[in-house]
C-alpha cells in the first residue's frame, strides 16, 4: 500500500488541529514532520513542543524528519505514542550507524534521508539496518519548491537494489509532489508521499488529502 504523508510544516499553525484533522479525515496515513535548525538547512521551524501539541488530539502517526546538525543529541525529545518513524540525514551524522541503532532502541523506526545530490552509494553499508530511505527531491529548508526531475531517476535505482538485494526498507519522497506528477512518482518506485503545499494550501484540505489517496491507489 502507498502511504500519503502530508507535511504539516505547509499547515496554518493559528489552526493547526483543524488542518491535521482534516487530513485525518482524508485517509492521510502518516503525518510529516519536519524540523529544521537553521544550521543544517537554512530555515528554522517548530521543534517537538509544536508537534507534541497533536498528541491526543489525532490517531495518524508521526513520521519525524529531523533536517538538523548532530540529530542524536534530540532523538528523544521526539519519542512519543505516535511517533512511527525518525529519519535522520545522512550528511548531518558522523556516525550514521550509530544514530540508526539508537532509534530503534527507542522501539521507532529508523529511517535515513538523501539530499538531492548526494549519491546513494553512501548508503551501501546501511541499508539492511533502516526501516525507511527518504529521498528529498527538492533542496530541504523550504516549502513551495518544484521537484527535481532527476530525483525519480534516484527512486528507480534505489528500488532496483531494494528488489535485488531481497530489502524491505521503504521508499519515501519530500519536495515538489503535487497532484500533477504523483503517479509518475509512485510509478518511479515511491511507498510514502511527502505533500506539503500541495495538500494544505487547498482550499478544502481533506477533499485534496482524498484525491491524493485516490490517485496513489490507483497508480
Amino acid at each position: 500500500m502507498i502511504q500519503l504523508a502530508p507535511s504539516i510544516l505547509s499547515a496554518d499553525f493559528s489552526k493547526l488541529e483543524e488542518d491535521v484533522k482534516a487530513i485525518e479525515r482524508g485517509g492521510a496515513h502518516l503525518i510529516h514532520v519536519d524540523v529544521m535548525d537553521g544550521h543544517f538547512v537554512p530555515n528554522i521551524s517548530f521543534g517537538a513542543s509544536v508537534m507534541k501539541s497533536l498528541l491526543g488530539k489525532t490517531d495518524v502517526p508521526f513520521d519525524v524528519h529531523l533536517m538538523i546538525e548532530d540529530p542524536d543529541k534530540y532523538l528523544e525529545d521526539f519519542l512519543t505514542p505516535n511517533t512511527e518513524y525518525i529519519t535522520v540525514h545522512q550528511e548531518a551524522c558522523v556516525h550514521l550507524h550509530r544514530t540508526i541503532q539508537h532509534i530503534k532502541d527507542k522501539g521507532v523506526k529508523a529511517g535515513v534521508s538523501l539530499n538531492p545530490a548526494t549519491p546513494l552509494e553512501t548508503l551501501d553499508y546501511i541499508l539492511q539496518d533502516v526501516d525507511m530511505v527518504l529521498l528529498m527531491s527538492v533542496n530541504p529548508g523550504f516549502g513551495g519548491q518544484s521537484l527535481i526531475p532527476q530525483v525519480l531517476d534516484k527512486v528507480r535505482e534505489l528500488a532496483r537494489i531494494k528488489k535485488e538485494r531481497n530489502l524491505d526498507f521503504l521508499i519515501e519522497i519530500d519536495g515538489g509532489v503535487k497532484l500533477d506528477n504523483v503517479k509518475e512518482v509512485v510509478d518511479a518506485g515511491v511507498e510514502i508521499v511527502v505533500a506539503g503545499s500541495a495538500v494544505f494550501k487547498a482550499d478544502d484540505i481533506e477533499a485534496r488529502t482524498k484525491e491524493f489517496v485516490r490517485l496513489i491507489g490507483e497508480a
